[in-house]
């Protein structure tokens, strides 16, 4: 059974991004698959927007990027998250969980 889609509000994917690589180091396809399977199958992120947030966070020093060799034999760019990028995922939980609980009191009012 597959579980309905998602879209991400503006701001998720990166918080998405974080979480996955504080598991570990990972390649981008390597990335959008664990969110898959973690939301299962809820959450799908696309090429066209993965590689530039990927970009986006490596440049604000928050992840950070070497070159290694896939499980397939190819040759991938790894994320790992930095010390910054701990700390921003550790905030941008908070600031969900407060959203969240926002969101749900006030749709729980109607």
């Amino acid at each position: 059974m597959t579980a309905e889609r998602i879209d991400l509000p503006q701001g998720t994917l990166d918080l998405l991004i974080l979480r996955t690589l504080a598991l570990g180091p990972q390649h981008g396809w390597a990335i959008s698959e664990r969110v898959q399977q973690m939301s299962s199958d809820a959450l799908r992120i696309q090429q066209g927007s993965l590689y530039p947030a990927l970009h986006r966070l490596e440049r604000r020093g928050l992840i950070k990027a070497s070159w290694g060799t896939s499980e397939n034999n190819r040759r991938a760019k790894y994320y790992k998250l930095s010390k910054n990028g701990r700390e921003q995922l550790e905030v941008g939980k908070d600031a969900w969980e407060k959203l969240t609980a926002a969101v749900a009191q006030v749709l729980g009012t109607a």
